[in-house]
């Protein structure tokens, strides 16, 4: 710590955690810094609930009567307040909290004691303490992810993915990764992901000639029948022309993991195709993400493997209109 005048020490940036009394009456952020625990004059009023200026008294006595020396008990932090600016405040260690205490109300105090004195414990044993303001600032991302594997838990009974189990748990595996709960996501909620920019445009007369070839390759290995690729009406011009739809002279899909996300939507749901519809999905789905340049993680794996692509398609083909969203989420963040 860094001294400076008036016997004031300056502390850098300390860990915030949480205090509640037991009559939960009383919850307060406090300051653990320099192996003890930290708060202002009007916390320590909330505290025990009194007035400032009693606090300050309180503090004025000690510290006069040399009780406690003020160059190890005070510092100053910075501290952001209610009107959005951040000041320089004096801030008491625990030694000065449990001295006023005593002064004011000591079953209060007593309480306070008790809890400080386990979290400073666990901070000199293990060098951190449960941070519950961060823990609670993810459950927003922890109910997304226990919503994700409950709806794919719910769709792996169906026929279709009965025999993907693997796939699917690969899935749910990779999907946790992408959340990266307690460091990427730190203080936000699981949205799209919208950093890839865009880089290619994919159009009709591409994916036409793609689907032709695909069709030609499958005819010769037998695995494909005259109606493989046949088209419903104009489906797949209206997925493809979807996909750069703008709003207010804005695209409504901005990102490449949204537009990559949407185009396998909409061509496995829509059925744009009499025959082949969820392998027709899955290549021009890779065919764009390569030609954009994002199919592949930084050590050159795919980001999405051709396993959990098949239990991708078959969960998107089996899940309900209502949830195009959930669907939509996981392929976003898997991408991302």
């Amino acid at each position: 710590m860094k001294k400076k005048s008036n016997n004031i020490v300056v502390a850098p940036k300390g860990e915030i955690i949480i205090y509640q009394a037991k009559d939960k009456q009383v919850k307060l952020e406090v300051r653990f810094e320099q192996e003890t625990v930290w708060l202002s004059q009007s916390q320590i009023a909330g505290l025990f609930k009194t007035e400032r200026s009693v606090i300050t008294k309180h503090l004025r006595n000690i510290l006069n009567t040399e009780e406690l020396d003020e160059k190890s008990v005070c510092a100053k932090f910075a501290h952001t307040a209610a009107d959005g600016k951040t000041y320089q405040t004096r801030f008491y260690s625990l030694d000065a909290i449990i001295s006023i205490g005593y002064r004011v109300n000591s079953r209060r105090a007593t309480q306070f004691r008790i809890w400080a004195t386990r979290v400073l414990k666990e901070h000199l044993l293990t060098g951190y303490s449960l941070n519950q303001k961060r823990l609670l600032e993810q459950t927003g991302k922890l109910q997304e992810l226990q919503k994700t594997i409950a709806f794919i838990e719910t769709k792996s009974h169906k026929e279709l993915l009965q025999s993907q189990a693997i796939e699917l748990l690969s899935i749910v595996n990779e999907y946790t990764k992408a959340l990266t709960l307690f460091e990427q996501y730190d203080g936000k909620k699981l949205v799209l992901q919208k950093s890839g920019k865009l880089r290619f445009v994919l159009t009709y007369n591409e994916c036409r000639k793609i689907i032709s070839e695909m069709k030609e390759g499958l005819e010769k290995k037998k695995e494909a029948g005259d109606l493989f690729g046949q088209e419903v009406g104009k489906k797949l011009e209206g997925a493809i022309g979807n996909l750069y739809q703008t709003f207010g002279g804005r695209e409504l899909y901005f990102s490449i993991e949204e537009k990559a996300a949407h185009l396998l939507y909409f061509l496995v749901k829509d059925h744009p195709f009499v025959d082949g519809n969820k392998r027709i999905a899955s290549i021009l789905f890779i065919y764009f993400l390569e030609r954009n340049n994002y199919l592949l993680k930084e050590n050159a794996e795919r980001k999405i493997n051709d396993n959990a692509l098949v239990a991708l398609t078959l969960l998107i083909a089996t899940s309900e209109p209502r949830e195009k969203d959930v669907m939509i989420k996981i392929i976003t963040n898997l991408l991302r």
